[in-house]
């Protein structure tokens, strides 16, 4: 079985998504600057709340049927993973971080893997991006 590209940054997406049902119960906007100031109640609506369009955005994006679109959104959102990842890694420790069990950071830094492998396989393989 061939994993390719479209697999691998889709499985990293799905990381990402499943990533952020876990960070409902485990208070992720307590650790986030805009919306650490609010109560418990209402940081938890507007993080779910502010969920909806970013995921509708991010699906639309890397489905575009806009051969660039859809190359350069993946390529955002693969360096995005790595990225996310790193912020956890530096997270750790401080007492808002409330993601120590296997399976929260199996899919943060499980994300992170498949960011990593989308841009290894891209730059293996691909030289220049779409044009249209």
């Amino acid at each position: 079985m061939r994993i390719t590209r479209d697999t691998v940054i889709l499985l990293g997406i799905g990381f990402l998504f499943t990533h952020e049902l876990d960070a409902v119960p485990n208070h992720e906007w307590r650790g986030m600057p805009l919306l650490q100031a609010l109560s418990d109640e209402t940081g938890m609506a507007v993080f779910i709340a502010a969920h909806v369009p970013l995921f509708a955005l991010l699906v639309g994006l890397v489905s575009s049927t806009n051969a660039r679109t859809r190359a350069l959104s993946r390529l955002g959102i693969a360096a995005f993973l790595l990225l996310h990842g790193l912020l956890h890694a530096l997270s750790m420790g401080r007492a808002t971080y409330e993601f120590s069990s296997t399976l929260s950071n199996l899919l943060i830094f499980g994300g992170s893997a498949f960011g990593a492998l989308y841009l290894l396989l891209g730059a293996r393989r691909e030289p220049a991006l779409p044009t249209g």
